[in-house]
């Protein structure tokens, strides 16, 4: 297996993790939720924003949930995912992923895959199972493990800013863009499975709220910044419906990038569900950056 094939269908795990789509774009709280729902030094508390802000308390202190969506990225990528989170202190939970077009799903069927595969979130990082096919080519080890720390260092400006976004992953991040875009309308009262919800909308720029959303430094900020702008992704359009009981049961993310449209509906229910999730077998796992390091050595570093 070609180095190139590995860093496809490593990295296409690590586009999966970060589209969990549980949060939206953005990343840790900066505090810019109140710069939001404060105009001219008086806290606005009618609609929505005090709605907003009732459901980001609400769904964050709920501190797990069982979660289900699809996500497509142009031409690269689309798939649907499963399972359960819990953000009680960091993230954990699992998520059964699944590939259902795109590049990525032809690489993985190259490598003898059926575009699903098991997703494991820990603290410090997560593991995704790529099956037996690929485990026969690592000697049985189908379990790909990937820290947090290892894909900030290879992703650059975008690595650390979804090092950020994993870190902080739980469904309130997901009504934080709306609040701190300044651009948020109700729509109005909507069915959401049986549910009834309130409908909130709103627009938002992508590099501008990563920037007020993490800790990179200004150097950083540049290059992912050129790096969004590479990919042509500037302004997304979020959705959100928040039920009665002030908890988010759905969002929807829609924009556009030079590989096609961006689309992202995900679902939230059974809030405070219990979860647990085991590190898979050590004699089955192979660090990511130690399985390019094999492959680059097999290859003479070819890329």
């Amino acid at each position: 297996m070609r180095t190139s094939t590995v860093r496809r269908v490593g990295l296409s795990v690590a586009v999966a993790a970060a589209l969990t789509s549980v949060a939206a774009c953005g990343g840790s709280d900066s505090g810019s939720t109140n710069k939001g729902a404060n105009r001219g030094g008086t806290v606005v508390k009618a609609d929505p924003i005090a709605a907003l802000l009732a459901a980001q308390k609400k769904t964050g202190g709920a501190e797990s949930a069982k979660i289900e969506g699809t996500t497509t990225m142009g031409s690269t990528m689309s798939m649907k995912q499963t399972g359960a989170l819990d953000w009680s202190d960091g993230i954990k939970g699992s998520m059964e992923i699944t590939y259902t077009g795109g590049t990525m799903a032809d690489s993985m069927k190259q490598l003898g895959s059926d575009g699903s595969m098991q997703a494991r979130y820990f603290k410090d990082g997560y593991a995704a199972d790529m099956g037996a096919a690929l485990g026969k080519q690592m000697g049985g080890k189908h379990w790909i493990s990937y820290s947090y720390d290892d894909l900030a260092e290879m992703g650059g400006a975008s690595g650390v800013a979804m090092k950020e976004q994993m870190e902080n992953t739980s469904p309130d991040q997901g009504v934080k863009p709306l609040l701190a875009s300044g651009d948020v309308k109700r729509v109005g009262q909507e069915d959401v499975r049986g549910v009834s919800a309130t409908h909130y909308s709103g627009t938002v720029d992508v590099a501008e709220l990563t920037a007020k959303n993490s800790k990179l430094d200004a150097d950083q900020l540049s290059a992912l910044k050129k790096q969004l702008n590479d990919a042509g992704i500037t302004t997304e359009k979020i959705d959100i419906w928040i039920d009665e009981n002030d908890l988010l049961v759905k969002k929807t993310e829609r924009g556009q990038m030079k590989t096609g449209e961006l689309n992202s509906t995900v679902f939230y229910s059974d809030y405070g569900t219990k979860v647990s999730v085991e590190r898979p077998p050590a004699g089955e796992t192979i660090e990511f950056k130690e399985l390019l390091k094999q492959q680059q050595g097999a290859t003479g570093g070819a890329s």
